[in-house]
Order: structure tokens, then C-alpha cells, then sequence
């Protein structure tokens, strides 16, 4: 029996793409929502977007703008939104249909900002990146790796080993499914644009005026 897993991540405090995604996974019948962190940082919708990760009861794992919000002396934090962050674990591993998976935001074992980068600003595979984690992850023992942070959207194997990054909501307009055990991840748009591979601090956050 196949098992579906609605994968999301980088929502960053932006209602609307997540709403969207919750519903798709609604619709698709998928069995559980893995978030990748990064629920903080950037939108202005921090406490609806706590409820809906809350409400969906989304295995959600905490990333870098998370603890900078609790941090930070210019956060004036909801209490529930407060609760919400300082609960999330830095790292979440299971079995789910016969296989292992392990959630992270940025890389294992529980790194929020040494993100795996894999794609140029135009989304192509850099050779030498995917050499230098496929060394760093060749004896991972794990079946399944899900990560996010550097708002790139790639499904990449490294040995035994599937890493996928569903992109950000926001950002690159998208989230995944995986289907277990078969190990097949289907892509999803969101917003009504096409997915972005790669969405380039260079140009685009100059453009929205959006600092990383």
C-alpha cells in the first residue's frame, strides 16, 4: 500500500502559498506533512501560518529564521506563536512504509544554515557540489534525506541515499509529495506560476527588496 507524504518547507509567515499546499494535500489524500523549517522570517502572517501548520498537524522541524525570531530583541512574539517555535526539534528521523527518513532544515545532523546547494542561479546541477555531498552523505544511513533552506527545488541521489528539497512556498511556488516505498516525488505549483529551481538572492531579492 502506497503511503503519501505532503512535503513543504520555507513558508516564511506567508499565509496564502501554505493554505494552498495544505489544500492539495487535502485533495491528494496524503497521510502526513513534513515541514522543513523556516515557519518565521520575512511575511507578516506568522500566527495564521503557526495555526495551519498546527491545525494540519504538520511534523515541522525548525529552522534558521525560527530561532533568530526568538532571538531577536525586536520580536514581539504571539505567546502561542512563542510556544510554537521553542517546541519544534532541530531534527526528526522515522520509518514510514519500510523506509527510514530524516528531516533537517539546512543539513544532517541538525544544521539550520550549512544548506545543501546544489543548483546554480539558473537551476543546473553544479558538478562539484553534488561530488562534494555526495562525499559528505555517501554512508548516511538513511533511505530518505528532506531538507530545505536554500530555496531550491531538486530531487538528487546520492548511493542509496534520496535527498529532495521541495522549494520554498513562497518563493519558488512549490511543495512535493513523495509516494512510499515506491520512493516517487511528485512536484506541485503553487500560486498559478511554475516552479523555480533555483530562486537567486542576487536578482530576486534585489527586485522585492528582500535581504537574506
Amino acid at each position: 500500500m502506497t503511503v503519501k507524504i505532503g512535503v513543504i518547507s520555507d513558508v516564511h509567515a506567508n499565509a496564502p502559498p501554505l493554505n494552498e499546499a495544505l489544500a492539495l494535500f487535502a485533495r491528494e489524500g496524503v497521510d502526513t506533512i513534513l515541514c522543513a523549517g523556516d515557519i518565521a522570517g520575512y511575511g507578516s502572517d506568522l500566527a495564521q501560518t503557526v495555526r495551519l501548520l498546527t491545525e494540519s498537524h504538520s511534523l515541522t522541524v525548525a529552522g534558521n529564521h525560527d530561532l533568530w525570531a526568538l532571538d531577536s530583541s525586536n520580536s514581539v512574539l504571539d505567546e502561542s506563536v512563542d510556544s510554537y517555535l521553542r517546541s519544534l526539534p532541530k531534527k526528526l528521523e522515522f520509518f514510514v512504509a519500510g523506509k527510514s527518513l530524516y528531516l533537517v532544515h539546512a543539513s544532517p545532523p541538525d544544521s539550520q544554515l550549512n544548506g545543501i546547494k546544489l543548483l546554480d542561479e539558473k537551476g543546473r546541477l553544479i558538478g562539484a557540489q553534488k561530488e562534494f555531498w555526495n562525499a559528505s552523505l555517501h554512508s548516511f544511513p538513511y533511505d530518505l534525506l528532506v531538507v530545505g533552506h536554500t530555496h531550491q527545488l531538486f530531487t538528487e541521489r546520492f548511493g542509496d541515499l534520496l535527498v529532495v528539497n521541495p522549494g520554498s512556498t513562497v518563493f519558488n511556488h512549490s511543495c512535493m509529495i513523495l509516494h512510499l516505498p515506491e520512493m516517487v516525488v511528485q512536484i506541485l505549483p503553487l500560486s498559478g506560476k511554475k516552479p523555480l529551481l533555483a530562486w537567486n538572492w542576487g536578482v530576486e531579492a534585489q527586485m522585492t527588496g528582500i535581504s537574506e
